[in-house]
């Protein structure tokens, strides 16, 4: 069984109880009792691999003696290429099919775009991350696809690193008092995967490298100002580690790349990745079973 945490086991759950509810009733009323067949997810165009663990645990739920098999996350799918193949009682195939499509092809759609942006500034030393913009209830799901594609994660919620942003920083009263405030209070806390501040341009990145700042993300700065931005960074600070974010998208991201950031996260992998095109077939029906 996949260790996924209790809130995915639960969203599984609800979205087993939201689809199937007392029953498949076209299911039940055409699909001859104990007939036994096989079926196969395809896809009809390009992608990358994810959540084949998702769907396989969707068509198990439904029934415990389907036989599944899911390649991997991360291969690389050619248009009519086989994602996943399952065999047992072709009701409980048909009663799991959509609810694991979607699954399936909402997850390769993210692994597949995360991938073209890493495709993209290859070379060029940076990473792509993605955000906690990601569909509620589906974060732990959704970074999954977005490693499948090549892509790291950012901070898993509010809870293990420290992002002061830019509300923060009004609040606290500037770039240098947010940080200090943010940095000097961790004593007897559980250590952060690491405390970043976010600067909206050179004065601000400034002020957060000369108080002692040295993760900070560039937040919707041009791309001369990024050069300018990082040149003044590795400057002051030759290990600080940058994060471009905020308008980034496939026809500028090698751009962004080539300025020297680290970093570059990108919302738009989770949040408007297009599902990837599926199709299931059901093929080798047999007869049904006698009953005993």
């Amino acid at each position: 069984m996949a260790s996924w945490s209790v809130a995915t086991f639960a969203l599984l759950e609800a979205a087993v109880r939201e689809d199937v509810g007392s029953g498949d009733v076209t299911t039940q009323l055409t699909v001859p009792p104990g007939l036994r067949g096989a079926a196969r997810i395809l896809t009809r165009e390009a992608g990358v691999m994810a959540g084949g663990t998702v769907a396989a645990w969707v068509f198990q739920r439904i029934d415990g003696e389907l036989a599944v098999e899911a390649r991997e996350d991360g291969v690389a799918l050619e248009a009519g290429s086989e994602l996943l193949g399952v065999s047992g009682s072709v009701a409980s195939i048909l009663t799991a099919e959509r609810l694991a499509l979607n699954f399936l092809a909402r997850l390769c759609g993210i692994a597949t775009l995360t991938r073209a942006f890493v495709s993209s500034i290859r070379g060029t030393g940076a990473r792509i991350l993605d955000t906690r913009k990601t569909t509620p209830g589906w974060r732990e799901l959704e970074r999954a696809a977005v490693r499948a594609g090549g892509g790291d994660n950012h901070r898993a919620g509010l809870f293990d690193a420290v992002l002061v942003k830019e509300n923060h920083v009004h609040a606290a009263g500037g770039v240098a008092l947010a940080w200090r405030a943010a940095s000097g209070a961790l004593a007897g806390r559980p250590v952060p995967a690491f405390v970043q501040i976010e600067v909206r341009d050179v004065r601000e990145l400034a002020e957060a490298l000369n108080a002692g700042a040295r993760r900070i993300l560039l937040d919707n700065f041009s791309r001369e100002e990024l050069t300018q931005a990082v040149r003044e960074a590795r400057a002051a600070a030759p290990a600080a580690v940058l994060e471009a974010s905020g308008g980034v998208t496939a026809a500028n991201v090698r751009s962004i790349a080539e300025t020297g950031v680290d970093l570059i996260s990108i919302g738009a992998l989770t949040h408007s990745a297009r599902a990837l095109d599926l199709t299931l077939l059901l093929e080798g029906l047999g007869s049904p079973r006698m009953a005993r």
